[in-house]
């Protein structure tokens, strides 16, 4: 697992893929009407039941690409399965995301997401 958000962020910034996702301005709505305590939680809640469990079963499916602002940081921080979760950030398929792990992946999640909602584009 990577000590460094930033130089992840910097990494992902430079794939093709992850660099298309953005928030829009009705995810970026929703973040500000729910503000960014209450997304965090959201945040934890997803990782919670769709990342964390050991075995997964709809795995590479199981995050949407739309319909909240976390969801589309997962693609964005390559965080939405545990494929990409192997790939990018090699936390091991096949065991339960530890507390440590779970942390890691919702600060990545929200750094990025708070740098969207800074982002005057």
């Amino acid at each position: 697992m990577p000590n460094n958000i930033e130089e992840m962020l910097q990494r992902l910034a430079r794939s093709n893929f992850r660099s298309k996702f953005k928030l829009k301005t009705k995810e970026k709505a929703y973040v500000e009407a729910k503000g960014l305590d209450k997304i965090r939680e959201h945040t934890y809640d997803f990782i919670n039941k769709r990342l964390a469990p050991e075995y997964i079963l709809n795995d590479g499916k199981q995050t949407p690409m739309k319909g909240h602002p976390t969801f589309i940081a997962q693609h964005a921080t390559a965080t939405c399965c545990r494929g990409c979760l192997y790939k990018w950030h090699k936390i091991p398929k096949g065991k339960k995301l530890n507390d440590e792990e779970i942390e890691y992946i919702v600060n990545i999640i929200m750094t990025w997401i708070e740098r969207q909602m800074n982002d005057k584009n």
